[in-house]
């Protein structure tokens, strides 16, 4: 196998192909999301301008009160954690990230390796097309070729008229 055809079976680099494909996608997305949101964003801040002082002025008393409440409520289940479960739930969240990560990781790939063959193709079709005209010279001479053999048929068409009485 060569280098190339190694990278082109690699699932790292589908992966990182289909990353950089999703960024893309999602960059090209950024414009009209940005404008779109622009407008809202001041229609929205002018109309509630007046309405977010008072609501503030009201929870800033409730906010304190609740945290009153729930510092109490902390402190009661600080009591209730034991050290000893911690490894086993430590131990089930990286688990659960493992493999939503694998996961993801393997829809890059599979969107990475349509990346690299859909660009496999394009090269390999410009490469066709640079071939292709290179070989004017080639194919020039052989036209001239081809250009002089009916040249040579009229001429002996010619002459056999010539001879037939025509």
């Amino acid at each position: 196998m060569t280098l190339a055809s190694n990278f082109r079976e690699s699932k790292a680099v589908y992966a990182v192909a289909g990353a950089g494909d999703f960024a893309v996608e999602k960059i090209r997305e950024v414009p009209e999301q940005v404008t779109k949101y622009q407008g809202r964003a001041r229609e929205t801040a002018t109309k509630y301008q007046g309405e977010v002082r008072e609501t503030v002025d009201r929870y800033r008393y409730q906010v304190r009160d609740t945290v009153e409440r729930y510092r109490g409520e902390v402190s009661r289940y600080q009591e209730r954690v034991d050290a000893k479960d911690l490894p086993g739930a430590a131990v089930a969240y990286a688990t659960h990230f493992g493999t939503r990560a694998a996961g993801f990781i393997d829809e890059l790939a599979e969107r990475g390796k349509k990346v690299v063959h859909r660009e496999a193709v394009e090269v390999a079709e410009l490469t066709e097309a640079e071939s292709a005209e290179a070989k004017p010279a080639a194919g020039t001479k052989a036209r001239t070729s081809q250009a002089r053999k009916p040249a040579q048929g009229r001429t002996q068409g010619r002459s056999t008229a010539k001879k037939n009485g025509a």
